[in-house]
């Protein structure tokens, strides 16, 4: 055995090894209980990764060997989210293919992730930009519009007049177009959207049957926004129209003085363009409000309030009206007393029954499913002249995307698609008349909300997957099945979430997929951010490739650093010096080897517990054994790492047996040592594939007890009993304790004992 730890020899031979015999494949059918870990699959940007992405597939790494080792059949997989902007920016300012330029990033990023270690089963490898893949999500979305739930609306968008295309609101920062920085305006187009809202009171209730971290669950009912309420009608004076108002609370309609519209409702009203844009941050920013000059009836006491079009109501909440009680709310009150407006402090909050219908509403909109893109999935609609709207027919998906010599959008803000007058051109499948493609892409959210599905059966032609193997994969129980454990960014925790979920309820209610949910369990991750506390970027020059840690102190060093840097669910800042102290870890766990081979060469091969240590000894892997097991679960890491770095510490030299159940517990965070090790002590089989070290509660209770002796409050000594020991022979070998009776001269007049930590004499 080399006396130094060399990781450069070690890791790739065995990253060589374990893809040749491919321990971490997971097979479609199993004696074991299967068991389902995911990550969210990341975008293969052209940079390749930094030091912050790989935390949290290490974390997940953690979980699925521990739960191989375990005696489950996991599935690990993994896959590239390759649509989408960042891609065709760079087409867009190269000319260069998205094709060549997704298949070269996809490249990097998949020898860095490999050079990990990470337990990835990479023969399920899958690509959203993959024919064979957006084949299936464009059939999806086939089943969506036979369904009624896919349809085309005329509705404002965000505007880039500069880059002339549409974005998403997660596209616009700062109310500027997140690709050029140009203030975005809103323009009127027919967009494709999903009805999501249709799926509203169910994607809220079911949040209750899934084990989501209560921050996950509260960011998803918050964007679906269900409320309670009723909706009331304010008669416009002189006229027949009337304006409905949705309110949470009915009873403080005779607090009402005025009603606040949102623009898009006051213009339907009024005929008028009052010039307001919405911004419904109701702290930040300033109320503002015109006079429409409209006067409506206060059904609850046929007062006449004025009607005002604001800037923070939006036509999305509600009904588009909101009733302003300024005594009850405090944004209601600061546009009253900014407008001049009455504030009615005591008023009756009863007999509101017989204006309010009662009614369930939520936030939620419809999904705008419509990019006016070029790099993402074509919508596999044809519009013809006589027969409007006609899908493709499924036998000839899927509509691949074809190529193109020029990626920006047209000057009309239409598709590049548009251009190509040979794809755009089709024969209608219903009629054979003259008929056009659908130009528009799909988001980028398209192919990520179902890919988990995939993953159980990603070489399969005649369907998304087989029901066989989702059955597998995800448990036959509506109710309680879904992938185990998925992983992923707080950023995601909304959206992404939201629309895979619904999506999943969707094939559900067709019945291709045999659970109600797409996910028992949603944990996240914070961010590693560069030293100084800044978000790693390449603007900021600030960026930190693992090639060159990987390089300098080892893949394994990486994986124990980033697991142990700081609480898993939180932000934390890289330190490239703190990286020191894994590193050196590594090397005493390697040193520890070298004595044992020395010391015993193999031959001590005692039974379970027989070894001769100390009995703290024995306690203290018990215990060691407990902590590791249950913080792993809790994704408590870094005090997994810190436990074994204190046993480490307190038993600098161990039996053959222990130093293996150790180097067991490690194994999950630092495959390559242990693999290495495990064989230099003479086994054949992976460590990876051992079992997992069980803990006897009958050991870690502590078999001697530590009591400090005072003598009036000051410490003067100890003794170690038995941890049976009574009181009574506690006290009275304190008080014979050489260290501490030079201090008691006279018979003490108390003896206080704390039961099991210490004894206070006092004389």
């Amino acid at each position: 055995m080399a006396k130094n730890y060399d990781h450069t020899k070690i890791e790739k031979k065995w990253q060589s090894i374990w893809e040749k015999k491919k321990i971490y494949q997971a097979q479609n059918s199993s004696k074991k209980s299967k068991y389902y870990s995911l990550i969210e699959f990341p975008y293969p940007s052209g940079d390749g990764l930094h030091v912050g992405h790989p935390r949290p597939y290490i974390g997940m790494d953690v979980i699925s060997r521990k739960k191989r080792m375990e005696g489950y059949n996991v599935l690990y997989p993994i896959g590239w989210d390759a649509f989408g902007l960042p891609t065709e920016n760079y087409a867009i300012k190269t000319g260069k293919d998205p094709r060549i330029v997704t298949k070269k990033n996809t490249g990097t990023f998949r020898r860095q992730i490999k050079s990990l270690g990470i337990s990835f089963d990479w023969s399920r490898e899958i690509n959203t930009t993959d024919p064979k893949y957006y084949k299936w999500t464009q059939w999806i979305f086939l089943q969506f519009l036979k369904k009624g739930l896919a349809y085309k609306k005329k509705m404002l968008i965000n505007w880039c007049p500069k880059d002339k295309i549409g974005l998403a609101n997660e596209e616009v920062v700062n109310s500027c177009c997140e690709r050029c920085g140009t203030p975005v305006e809103k323009r009127e187009k027919e967009q494709w959207m999903l009805a999501i809202t249709k799926y509203a009171e169910r994607l809220d209730r079911d949040l209750d049957t899934v084990d989501f971290l209560p921050h996950i669950k509260l960011a998803q009912k918050n964007w679906i926004g269900k409320s309670e309420g009723a909706t009331i009608q304010f008669v416009i004076n002189n006229s027949k129209l009337s304006i409905e108002v949705f309110t949470t609370r009915p009873d403080t309609i005779f607090g009402a003085t005025f009603l606040a519209l949102a623009p898009e409702l006051a213009k339907k009203i009024t005929g008028k363009d009052f010039g307001i844009k919405v911004d419904t941050d109701r702290e930040n920013r300033d109320k503002i409000g015109i006079d429409t000059g409209l006067k409506a009836k206060n059904p609850a006491n046929s007062e006449m309030i004025p009607v005002y079009v604001v800037n923070y109501v939006s036509v999305d909440y509600g009904t588009g009206a909101i009733m302003g009680v300024p005594a009850d709310d405090e944004r209601d009150r600061e546009f009253a007393e900014k407008y001049k407006l009455p504030i009615i402090e005591n008023y009756k909050k009863a007999g509101f029954e017989e204006f309010g219908k009662k009614v369930t509403t939520f936030k939620l909109r419809d999904w705008i499913f419509s990019r006016q893109r070029y790099w993402g999935e074509p919508i596999p609609v044809i519009f013809c002249e006589d027969c409007g709207v006609v899908p493709v027919p499924e036998k000839d998906l899927p509509v691949l995307l074809p190529k193109v010599k020029n990626y920006q959008p047209t000057e009309s803000g239409e598709s590049p698609l548009a251009n190509i007058s040979k794809w755009v051109n089709v024969k209608c499948p219903k009629c054979k008349g003259k008929a056009k493609r659908e130009t528009d892409t799909m988001p980028n959210w398209a192919g990520s909300s179902w890919y988990y599905l995939r993953y159980t059966d990603p070489k399969n032609t005649k369907e998304f997957a087989s029901r066989k193997k989702l059955n597998y994969w995800l448990g036959t129980d509506p109710a309680e099945g879904g992938v185990d454990w998925y992983n992923g960014g707080n950023e995601h925790t909304t959206l992404h979430l939201l629309y895979s979920r619904f999506w999943h309820k969707f094939l559900f209610d067709l019945g291709l997929v045999p659970t109600s949910e797409p996910y028992k369990k949603r944990t996240s991750h914070g961010l590693i951010l560069a030293e100084g506390g800044e978000k790693m970027s390449k603007s900021r020059g600030n960026v930190i490739n693992p090639d060159d840690i990987v390089a300098r102190f080892g893949a394994d060093t990486l994986r124990v650093y980033e697991m142990f840097m700081g609480p898993f669910d939180q932000a934390i800042a890289w330190n490239e010096e703190a990286i020191i102290g894994p590193r050196r870890f590594l090397e005493r766990v390697w040193k520890v080897a070298t004595q044992i081979q020395k010391n015993f060469s193999g031959l001590l091969q005692p039974s379970a517990g027989t070894f001769p240590v100390q009995n703290s000894s024995v306690s203290a892997l018990h215990k060691t054994i407990k902590k590791v097991s249950e913080d792993i679960e809790g994704m408590r890491f870094n005090t997994v790492i810190s436990a074994l770095m204190i046993f480490l510490n307190e038993n600098p030299t161990m039996p053959k047996e222990v130093y293996e159940i150790f180097l067991k517990l490690l194994a999950p965070f630092a495959p390559h040592i242990t693999e290495e090790l495990w064989q230099l002590l003479g086994h054949k089989q992976s460590i990876h594939l051992e079992p997992w070290p069980k803990y006897d509660l009958s050991r870690i209770k502590d078999t001697e007890i530590k009591i400090v002796v005072q003598v009036n409050g000051k410490v003067r000594g100890e003794i170690i009993v038995p941890a049976e020991t009574g009181e009574d022979e506690i006290k009275s070998k304190a008080l014979t304790e050489g260290s501490v009776s030079k201090y008691i001269s006279s018979t003490p007049k108390k003896v206080i004992y704390v039961k099991g930590r210490l004894i206070n004499i006092v004389v």
